[in-house]
C-alpha cells in the first residue's frame, strides 16, 4: 500500500475528478489516455445502495439476555422476549450429616438476579417493565441445525410469576433483583427436598424453562444482561433454629445453546415496511435516498457497482490499486440515544443476498468499515471508511456476468438490536462516496 501512495504523491499526472452527478455510467475521457504510467483518481463510478431483510438471524449461544422494547422514529417498533432453560448448581438441601436435619430446612423466597452486561439501546432514563413467565413447551428447535433464531418462539403461561418496572442503570449498577411468586418458588423447593427432582433431566420435566416479556406499553429501551451469570435463586433457612443462616441453591443457565432472544420488528408506517423477502432488495430510490441497517432484526445493506467492469477500458493495461468507500450517517438519524457504532461488517454476496465470505483484504484479513466521528459544525467528517480496492479489481476482471455484492450489518448483529441509516449516492446531504485509484501502465 506505502509503494501506492508514493506512486500517487509522485505520479506525472495529477489527480482528475468527477463530479457529483450520476450519469449511470463512467466515461472515459481522451485526456486520460494521453500520458502512461498514472494514476488517476475516478469518482463518478456508480454505486446503487438498497436495503434487504434476511429471513432469520441465530440468536442462541449468545450468552446475552435481551430483554426489553421501544418505538423508532425510523425502524418502528421493536421487541425481544429472552427464553431460556434453567440448571440447578445442586439438587439436595445442605447438610450436616444428620438423616432427619433436612426435614427441619423451610422455604424462605425465591428470586432472579440479573446482571448487567454493559448493552443497552433506547431511553434507559424511563421505566422499563417485564414479567417473567413459565415456558410450557420443550425446549427446542423447530430446525435441523439445533439453533433458535431470532423469530423462533416458544409457549408460554399466562401467570406471571414475577414482575419488576425500574429504569435501567446498566454502567452504574451491578444488577436488578426480581422478587419471584412464593408459591411456585415453594413448590420447587419441596421437590427438591423430597428427592422428587435430583438431577437437569427431573427438573425440566417440572420446569422446562423461563421467559422474560417485556410489558410493550411503557418500555422504551432494550438491556443486555449476562445470560452467564445470571440466576434464580432459591433461598432456604432452618426451621425455629438458633442458627441465622440462609442457604440457596442457584438456578443457572449452564447450556447456552438453550437460551435464545426472540427479537420482533413492527415496521409499519415507515420507508421500510414494504421489504421484500430475503433474496430480493428495496432500492434506496423507494426509501428517501436512504439505505438501513437494524441489528437483531435482519435488516441489512446492499451495495452493488453495475458499471464497474466498464474501468477495464480506460487503457489496455491498468489495475485498480486501491479504492476507499465513504458512507455517511444520515443527518439527525443518531443521537445519545441512538448511537453510532465504531465500526460496519461487510460481507461479500451474490445477487440473491447469499454470503459467500467476509470481505478480506490482500493479506487475507478482514476489512471492517471504520467510523471516523472528528466533530465538525455540519457533521461532515462523520462517516465510515471501507477499502476495496481488491475487491472491485476482481469484479472488474471478472469474465462471467456474474456481479457480487456488499452486505454491511453492525456487529453483534445477533445479540443486539443496534441501527443505522446511510445517505445513497443522491442523497441531499450524506451522498455515499467511492474514490477508486486506477494506474495504468
Amino acid at each position: 500500500m506505502h509503494k501506492y501512495i508514493l506512486m500517487l504523491v509522485f505520479a506525472l499526472t495529477m489527480i482528475s475528478c468527477g463530479t457529483d452527478t450520476d450519469a449511470g455510467e463512467f466515461v472515459v475521457g481522451s485526456d486520460y489516455l494521453a500520458v502512461s504510467n498514472k494514476v488517476i483518481l475516478i469518482d463518478t463510478v456508480t454505486v446503487e445502495m438498497s436495503t434487504i431483510n434476511f429471513d432469520s438471524l441465530v440468536t442462541s449461544s449468545q450468552s446475552r439476555i435481551l430483554i426489553g422494547n421501544y418505538e423508532d422514529p425510523l425502524f418502528g417498533k421493536i421487541k425481544s422476549n429472552s427464553y431460556f432453560q434453567l440448571a440447578g448448581s445442586s439438587y439436595t438441601l445442605e447438610s450436616t450429616g444428620s438423616d432427619t436435619e433436612a426435614v427441619n430446612y423451610v422455604f424462605d423466597s425465591i428470586s432472579m438476579i440479573l446482571k448487567y452486561d454493559n448493552y443497552y439501546y433506547g431511553d434507559t432514563t424511563k421505566v422499563q417493565t417485564f414479567d417473567i413467565h413459565r415456558i410450557t413447551q420443550t425446549v427446542k428447535p423447530n430446525t435441523d441445525d439445533d439453533s433458535f433464531y431470532n423469530n423462533s418462539t416458544l409457549s408460554y403461561g399466562t401467570e406471571s410469576l414475577g414482575t419488576i418496572a425500574y429504569k435501567p442503570r446498566p454502567t452504574e449498577k451491578d444488577s436488578i433483583n426480581i422478587q419471584m411468586d412464593a408459591t411456585f418458588g415453594s413448590e420447587l423447593f419441596q421437590k427438591i427436598k423430597k428427592r422428587e427432582i435430583t438431577g437437569l433431566t427431573n427438573l425440566t420435566e417440572y420446569l422446562k424453562g423461563l421467559v422474560l416479556v417485556p410489558n410493550i406499553d411503557n418500555s422504551s429501551s432494550v438491556i443486555g444482561f449476562n445470560a452467564t451469570t445470571s440466576v434464580v435463586r432459591m433461598y432456604y433457612s432452618k426451621y425455629q433454629s438458633d442458627d441465622e443462616t440462609s442457604y440457596y441453591i442457584d438456578f443457572t443457565i449452564a447450556d447456552v445453546s438453550k437460551q435464545f432472544n426472540s427479537i420482533s420488528s413492527d415496521k409499519t408506517g415507515t420507508v421500510i415496511q414494504n421489504l421484500p423477502i430475503s433474496s430480493s432488495k428495496l432500492s434506496s430510490s423507494l426509501t428517501d435516498r436512504q439505505g438501513y441497517i437494524q441489528s437483531g432484526a435482519g435488516v441489512a445493506c446492499r451495495i452493488d457497482f453495475p458499471n464497474i467492469k466498464q474501468l477495464k477500458y480506460i487503457s489496455e493495461k491498468g489495475a485498480i490499486v486501491d479504492a476507499q468507500l465513504i458512507l455517511k450517517p444520515v443527518n439527525n438519524s443518531y443521537s445519545e440515544q441512538y448511537p453510532l457504532e465504531d465500526s460496519l461488517r461487510v460481507y461479500v454476496a451474490d445477487n440473491l443476498n447469499r454470503i459467500s465470505a467476509t470481505l478480506l483484504n490482500s493479506a487475507g484479513s478482514t476489512v471492517y468499515g471504520t467510523l471516523n466521528q472528528k466533530s465538525d459544525e455540519f457533521n461532515e467528517n462523520v462517516g465510515y471508511t471501507i477499502p476495496i480496492g481488491g475487491f472491485l479489481q476482481k469484479e472488474m476482471w471478472k469474465t462471467s456476468d456474474s456481479k457480487s455484492s456488499l452486505i454491511l450489518t453492525l456487529p453483534g448483529i445477533s445479540k443486539s438490536v443496534d441501527r443505522i441509516v446511510l445517505g445513497d449516492q443522491k442523497h441531499a446531504n450524506n451522498k455515499i462516496q467511492l474514490k477508486v485509484y486506477y494506474i495504468s501502465y
